[in-house]
């Protein structure tokens, strides 16, 4: 299993990606924050975010995902911006979920769900956001000066597209609306020509962590995980603990030793 690491060959890869067609591997470069999960559910991968907003006084009533972008791009030079998306729990409404795309010290937001409301998505279907930054999208530009919330692409970058775009998050925190828990699965995430779909070992990190993962590895899971091949519960428990950055296969070193947890499954380790 190739990992990616950071060096300066990852972070000039990272800045072609962007400029160039889409990447044939799945991204790297983001983290989870607020309640924010890697999820079995993927859509046409076997992974993607759940990104989840609790009622307040109930858990976090926030989850995203923030996506690094090379140093120096300004916003003329963010051309696709996508995602697939399912609600599992509420709707879009609220103002979320919504990209986010920080400049001068401000958001440029960009919302998900039928214009001009952005509410009322179907619940437990998969639903492609498409291109958000055609010439004609809609932006919401009123955090910055002579902003407005219909502001067509086009006119966004007329008026900001020389200032430089230090960040980009997909964000949840609409449970306010609904008076309810708000969450949603996205996967496939599109920023120019890189594509995300948060497979194991490629990236990503904090939030909820690979916890699922580690989950996947009990009762026998570790000998058929797409991760490996390992040689034991233990080993695959510990490869997910470190983010999937331990080697070649999941086979560190310093793994070898049999978990007392396997459940009989470590008869036939090496």
């Amino acid at each position: 299993m190739k990992i990616l690491r950071l060096s300066l060959a990852s972070v000039l890869l990272l800045a072609l990606s962007f400029a160039l067609g889409p990447a044939v591997a799945a991204a790297t470069g983001y983290s989870l924050f607020g309640d924010a999960t890697l999820s079995s559910s993927g859509h046409n991968s076997n992974t993607a975010v759940q990104l989840r907003s609790n009622v307040a006084g109930l858990g976090q009533t926030s989850g995203g995902i923030d996506f690094t972008v090379p140093a120096g791009m300004t916003l003329s030079q963010l051309a696709n911006l996508s995602t697939d998306y399912m609600f599992t729990e509420a709707s879009c409404g609220g103002g979320s979920p919504r990209f986010q795309i920080n400049v001068a010290g401000k958001n440029i937001f960009v919302y998900l769900g039928p214009y001009p409301n952005y509410t009322s998505c179907a619940q437990n279907i998969w639903t492609s956001s498409g291109n958000l930054l055609t010439a004609s999208s809609f932006v919401d530009t009123s955090q910055l000066p002579s902003g407005t919330f219909y502001d067509t692409w086009t006119s966004a970058l007329t008026k900001y597209g020389s200032s430089t775009v230090t960040g980009i998050q997909l964000v949840t925190d609409s449970s306010w609306t609904f008076g309810a828990r708000q969450t949603v699965l996205v996967d496939n995430v599109m920023i120019n020509g890189m594509v995300f779909t948060f497979e194991t070992g490629q990236g990503g990190g904090a939030g909820g962590g690979n916890n699922g993962d580690k989950e996947k590895c009990k009762k026998g899971g570790w000998k058929d995980s797409s991760a490996g091949p390992f040689k034991n519960q233990g080993q695959c428990v510990s490869h997910f603990a470190r983010g999937g950055h331990d080697g070649q296969g999941g086979q560190s070193s310093d793994d070898d030793s049999d978990n007392s947890n396997d459940q009989g499954d470590n008869e036939d380790s090496d």
